[in-house]
């Protein structure tokens, strides 16, 4: 079967919008254009009515009540009330924090503004392949610990982190626990209360919904304070009219999500292995970046040596593929994600992120692994003058 191209690979960065969900946000931008805190009058019931919907619907993909639902602009939103949110509200009972050394920077910049606050924030290390220690998350905590912030699975080398003994260590502890979901949510199971997390964060654009619009799970009973004042939504957590054809759009990506995310799951991992191994049997010096196993099913992240991954990645004109993450796809610096695995700046420079999605096949895989070959062939030799 012939390839269409430009391939699409970059499933980490964005995913194009499910038919399914753009057919239900649409009646909410036309006709059914109602403010939901408006109940007095049909318009804004019919759009009260959805989001109730669209809440239960996000709560249902996590396993979380739809009351434990706070609807953001996107997950970097979330992330800022989740972390912001807590140290603001616990801090007469302490001011530090446990983070990693790789979460996304929504994350990492909310403490360190947390930090220029006087709060204290600890960046753990992980090990070669990306994971944090829980017994390092454990030796962490002190009486002052608020707030432990882990990431579910890396946006960009797709290891999947050990929420679940992490949890349990927080619980046991008295400690609030975060995690930043975004790459994790409609891709393999988030089961709040498996994973023992009292606060998640998730995207829409990231499961083949809309962008500008996420979600921030509250476990019922954790004080956060709001980050945004004017008018009291979403429980007075954050002020601000409902985007109600977003919300919609994030609804039904979950439940999309939900009916596919087992049989999607086992599928892409069979195309990620046959684009590695591909890859690996016909390109020499080529590096595994990220956990061999726990990762997540379509994340594949290489480092080819003796090739500059920018200049690899303009090469492929006709594969969307990355060299880092979107948020920092402007920098020149090397990954500081692989940089904390331990690379040094030259393989770190020379990796390529990729991403699979719902709508990639086996011979787009195939072509990409030619493509790659003769590319990174081109390159060396050139590099060798």
């Amino acid at each position: 079967m012939p390839v269409t191209t430009p391939i699409y690979l970059d499933h980490h960065a964005t995913t194009p919008m499910a038919l399914a969900v753009f057919e239900a946000m649409r009646p909410f931008f036309l006709e059914r254009f109602g403010n939901a805190a408006s109940r007095t009058h049909a318009f804004g019931r019919a759009a009260a009515s959805a989001v109730d919907d669209a809440r239960a619907q996000v709560a249902a993909l996590i396993g979380a009540r739809p009351a434990e639902i706070v609807f953001t602009s996107g997950a970097t939103e979330a992330d800022n009330l989740a972390l912001k949110g807590v140290a603001q509200a616990c801090r007469r009972q302490g001011g530090h924090l446990v983070t990693t050394r790789i979460e996304h920077h929504a994350v990492l910049d909310c403490c360190r503004r947390l930090e220029k606050e006087g709060f204290r924030v600890s960046y753990l290390p992980v090990d070669r392949d990306g994971r944090v220690d829980p017994d390092a998350v454990a030796a962490a905590l002190t009486p002052q610990t608020i707030l432990v912030s882990v990431m579910h699975a890396s946006n960009e080398i797709g290891t999947i982190q050990p929420l679940a003994e992490i949890g349990r260590i927080c619980r046991a502890r008295g400690v609030l626990f975060h995690s930043d979901a975004v790459q994790a949510a409609g891709k393999i199971p988030c089961r709040v209360d498996a994973l023992g997390v009292d606060l998640l964060s998730l995207s829409a654009h990231k499961m083949y919904g809309p962008k500008g619009i996420g979600a921030l799970y509250v476990r019922s009973g954790v004080k956060l304070d709001a980050q945004m004042d004017g008018g009291g939504h979403e429980q007075g957590r954050r002020s601000g009219t409902l985007n109600v054809p977003g919300i919609v759009g994030l609804g039904k990506a979950c439940e999309l999500s939900a009916g596919l995310m087992a049989a999607e799951a086992e599928r892409l991992t069979g195309l990620r292995e046959r684009l590695r191994q591909g890859i690996v049997s016909r390109i020499p010096r080529v590096r595994l970046n990220g956990h061999p196993h726990l990762r997540l099913p379509g994340s594949l992240n290489l480092s080819f040596e003796g090739v500059e991954g920018e200049s690899l990645v303009m090469s492929l004109n006709d594969v969307a593929v990355s060299s880092g993450s979107a948020c920092t796809s402007a920098s020149l610096e090397p990954s500081y994600v692989l940089k904390a695995l331990g690379l040094p700046n030259a393989l770190a420079s020379a990796s390529l992120r990729f991403g699979l999605g719902r709508g990639n096949t086996e011979e787009e895989v195939d072509y990409v692994v030619g493509r790659l070959t003769d590319e990174v062939a081109r390159l060396r030799t050139l590099g060798r003058g």
